[in-house]
């Protein structure tokens, strides 16, 4: 059973915040969806692929999030109900059409949903997309639980359809991966059929052109969708209040702070003492609404996450309210009430709030932290990120760091986003110089390998997986080529998005849905381009170091492309290529020259020591059998045999 097509109307599910919000699409008319991997935003799109052929949508992994907005805002001007879908740093690659198409405006409902990562669980920043919203013009709209996921994503379509724009819609991690129930809705029966009309004036919005000229008149224009959109929000049934009619302090929010709150003010039992008001129309505010509001407390707490977006757009209000709502004390990010980083929980929103009523909060009782002292929950082990056992990026970085260490030019290598930004930690052998955006790492070479007009003489490479080479790494690998930089790019090709679940990309067979599509070649590409390139097995350690070195002294642009799949890819996943063991006998551990290289260094978790006999040792439970482990131990103590 499928959790988003199934299910008759009224019916209770449980579901995660993710399969809530593509359900809500689904039962607005969705006709197009499209997106680029990214924790937490990936389920979104996975769910809709999922029930594609079934629903008759098309749903697409763009080559990156610009272009996912792109093609969703084909099928708005189409007519078409559509969603582009991301986590918050795609929504600085999305942009500047975005800048664009708010000026413009659209035809069909068409929705942004950015799923953020308060925290960085998951990403290499816990950026806001909110400021977007309000930089561009755009209404923002932010669900609280899991119901509002479903039910504030129909009615975005609505509102996108009333305003004739985009609607923005922001989720966190603690509300796009936890689970709540929900009541289903309708499931439409038909999709609109699709027509761009063009041939009407050129200002008609449902049959003119879809350009941002006049350019004034287009900017009053969205300025007039935007007012409209306040208008709706005074109304909105997803904000709301509750507590007493005159709290002492007045908890505005928004998001999975709402839950947060609401927990808080239990934790301290101050129902009678504190309102809570929760917006799910966080921009533009509606005026009256909140001066009402406003208007009932001296004092105001603002919890959101991460930066005070929110704090500040009320504290903007409440100053032009002043001469009727009275001057307030406000509490929240920006005071340090709330720390100024990282993900809330109930404790940090439950102690800020106790400290303005001048209240002893202890987020653990004693009596629980004297249990966990006693069960010894203190005393888990330390454990570094690492890369899983078998990944063929622990084995590149392996040859990488020692190629440069060899060739003793202090040479580095820039990096991006990816399981290899592992490379700049101990895992990585501290391999990674430079970690910036997508694609940024060959920006950056390109950059690097043009200063030898100053005296650089230092190699310079970047890494990138297959993936990124689609979405970022071309145009600065054109730009690198075109301008004559000296430098190597590695492509770590893993065969699939790995960091995210392995969804396709250009250079995969299949698209979202499983349908068979042309595979593009990174190594015809960058050959077409103009790069020198070369391939190597990274599992072949001794081919692959020495093709890299020469690589070193070539000049120009290179690209030399490592593949091997994933270890935990699909088509690898519980097989094994290598029987891997250990000969006691010839390990000497600590007593070897190597002073027990496999484990304290090479640091592959299918590798353990052995305190009592003084040996390396395999865990067959976790070793994938590459067999990498058995090319760089020195002594020849860790030998493969290959599985028939």
């Amino acid at each position: 059973m499928n959790t988003i097509s199934d299910g008759r109307p009224g019916e209770k599910r449980l579901m995660q915040g993710n399969d809530a919000f593509a359900r809500g699409a689904l039962e607005a008319g969705l006709a197009v969806a499209a997106g680029y991997p990214g924790t937490p935003s990936s389920e979104i799109v996975e769910n809709l692929a999922r029930v594609s052929r079934e629903r008759n949508i098309y749903v697409e992994w763009s080559v990156n999030e610009k272009v996912a907005m792109e093609v969703a805002a084909a099928a708005s001007f189409a007519g078409l109900r559509s969603a582009a879908i991301m986590k918050q740093v795609g929504v600085n690659v999305a942009a500047d059409f975005m800048l664009h198409l708010s000026e413009t405006g659209t035809r069909g409902g068409m929705i942004l949903i950015s799923c953020e990562d308060p925290g960085a669980l998951s990403s290499g920043n816990e950026g806001e997309s909110r400021p977007f919203a309000k930089l561009f013009e755009v209404p923002l709209i932010e669900p609280a639980d899991f119901q509002e996921a479903k039910d504030m994503t129909k009615w975005a379509f609505e509102l996108s359809e009333e305003i004739r724009n985009l609607v923005m819609i922001r989720s966190v991690t603690r509300l796009s991966h936890a689970s709540g129930n929900v009541v289903l809705g309708e499931l439409p029966a038909e999709t609109p059929a699709a027509r761009f009309e063009h041939k009407g004036d050129f200002m008609d919005p449902d049959k003119g052109y879809m350009v941002p000229f006049p350019v004034h008149f287009r900017h009053l224009q969205m300025q007039k969708k935007l007012r409209k959109a306040v208008s709706i929000f005074e109304d909105c049934p997803f904000n709301s209040y509750e507590g007493p009619e005159a709290p002492e302090v007045l908890i505005v929010t928004s998001s999975a702070g709402y839950l947060y709150s609401k927990e808080a003010i239990q934790l301290l039992g101050v129902e009678g003492r504190v309102g809570l008001l929760k917006m799910g129309t966080t921009w533009p505010l509606p005026p009256k609404f909140m001066e009402k509001y406003l208007s009932t407390s001296p004092v105001i707490y603002t919890v959101e996450e991460v930066l005070p977006f929110l704090e500040d757009n009320v504290k903007i209000l409440a100053a032009e309210l002043a001469g009727r709502i009275g001057v307030k004390t406000f509490h929240g990010r920006s005071d340090g009430t709330l720390p100024s980083v990282n993900e809330l929980n109930p404790d940090l929103v439950a102690a800020g709030l106790s400290k303005i009523l001048s209240l002893e909060y202890t987020a653990m009782a004693p009596a629980y932290a004297e249990i966990a002292q006693a069960a010894g929950a203190t005393a888990a082990p330390a454990r570094d990120l690492a890369f899983c056992a078998g990944c063929p990026h622990r084995s590149s970085l392996w040859t990488i760091h020692n190629v440069l260490e060899m060739d003793g030019r202090e040479g580095f290598l820039c990096g991006d986003i990816g399981c290899y930004t592992l490379g700049v930690m101990a895992t990585g052998y501290g391999t990674l110089k430079t970690v910036h955006a997508m694609g940024s790492g060959t920006g950056l070479a390109s950059g690097f390998g043009k200063l030898k007009q100053f005296g650089m003489d230092q190699p310079v490479l970047s890494v990138c997986g297959d993936s990124t080479f689609f979405h970022a790494v071309m145009p600065a690998l054109v730009n690198a080529i075109h301008n004559q930089a000296d430098m190597t790019l590695v492509v770590l090709d893993n065969s699939g998005t790995a960091m995210t679940g392995f969804q396709p990309h250009p250079g995969s067979e299949e698209d979202a849905a499983g349908n068979a599509v042309p595979a593009l070649d990174i190594a015809e590409i960058a050959k077409a381009m103009g790069a020198h390139v070369e391939q190597s097995d990274p599992f072949e350690v001794a081919a692959t170091q020495n093709k890299l070195l020469s690589l070193l002294d070539k000049g120009g642009v290179n690209v030399f492309i490592l593949k091997q799949g994933c270890a935990l890819g699909p088509e690898k996943k519980g097989r094994k290529l290598f029987d891997v063991s250990v000969d006691e006998d010839v390990c000497f551990g600590e007593n070897c020259g190597c002073n027990k290289l496999c484990t304290r260094v090479f640091k592959c978790p299918g590798l353990k020591w052995d305190p009592e006999k003084k040996t390396a040792r395999i865990d067959d439970v976790i070793c994938s059998g590459c067999g990498m482990c058995a090319s760089i131990c020195p002594s020849g103590a860790i030998q493969k045999k290959e599985i028939a």
